[in-house]
């Protein structure tokens, strides 16, 4: 069992916005951290990877459906014409060693914490990497999303849709960390706390103008700075993302 833990998810190739929340004093502090999906899939992709395994057995790193693309594009799996040219570009710098470790990560991931019990870490939902649910997802869906779940299992906390929050479904605490980045909202790292059995949502702001600027200079995706505008600087807002996410949790069908 850990007594603390710090999760971020979807740092999506961005190093600056990565050592930014790694350098949070109660991040370094944590007894583990864990990473919950879409770790490279963006314009820094091998220099992210190198960093997170560089934290050993300090970091735990859960499969995303970001993650899984990127290895299926590397081994020619993946239908190029579905996938964004940023992830096809990112995919041709990975090692084979890279390729390796991002199709082998686990999906979910269960572990002891503190004043929590069995918590379940994942990308989307714990049954899909990919599968969308956002603060305002009706009861139901929650529960066919959480049917396979044991009952002990009390706390679940997932990333994909780059928006922080935190609810109670039917007794259930689900946590969103948000994004490291590719943030939607607001500019900054979203990343979240457990500890002592209370969650914390945190942000962590740093030099947007210089990360953008060292993005763009040390990678060498052709549109990279056109890229860190939009998404460092999180132009798309929360709103934008509920619109366009929302039909994805099964509103539409209701």
């Amino acid at each position: 069992m850990v007594a603390s833990v710090a999760v971020l998810s979807d740092i999506h190739g961005v190093l600056p916005a990565l050592e930014a929340v790694l350098d949070e004093p109660d991040v370094m502090a944590a007894d583990l951290i864990v990473v919950t999906g879409d770790h490279a899939a963006g314009p820094q992709p091998v220099e992210v990877l190198d960093r997170l395994r560089a934290l050993g057995d300090k970091a735990v790193l859960v499969r995303g459906n970001a993650d899984r693309e990127l290895a299926e594009m590397a081994r020619g799996q993946f239908p190029a014409d579905q996938a964004w040219e940023i992830d096809l570009w990112a995919a041709a710098q990975l090692r084979e060693e890279d390729v390796k470790f991002l199709a082998e990560l686990p999906h979910p991931v269960t572990m002891e914490v503190d004043g929590f019990g069995k918590v379940v870490f994942c990308h989307g939902t714990p049954r899909d990497d990919d599968e969308v649910v956002l603060v305002d997802t009706r009861l139901d869906r929650w529960a066919e999303v959480f049917a396979d779940l044991r009952d002990d299992v009390r706390t679940i906390v997932c990333g994909h849709t780059h928006m922080p929050f935190m609810r109670l479904v039917d007794k259930r605490l689900v946590v969103n960390s948000g994004s490291i980045g590719m943030p939607y909202g607001r500019a900054g790292s979203s990343w979240a706390l457990l500890r002592g059995g209370q969650v914390q949502l945190r942000h962590t702001l740093f030099d947007v103008d210089g990360a953008v600027d060292r993005v763009t200079k040390e990678s060498g995706y052709r549109d990279c700075r056109a890229w860190a505008e939009h998404y460092v600087r999180a132009v798309t807002t929360d709103a934008e993302a509920v619109r366009t996410f929302a039909p994805r949790d099964g509103r539409a069908a209701s």
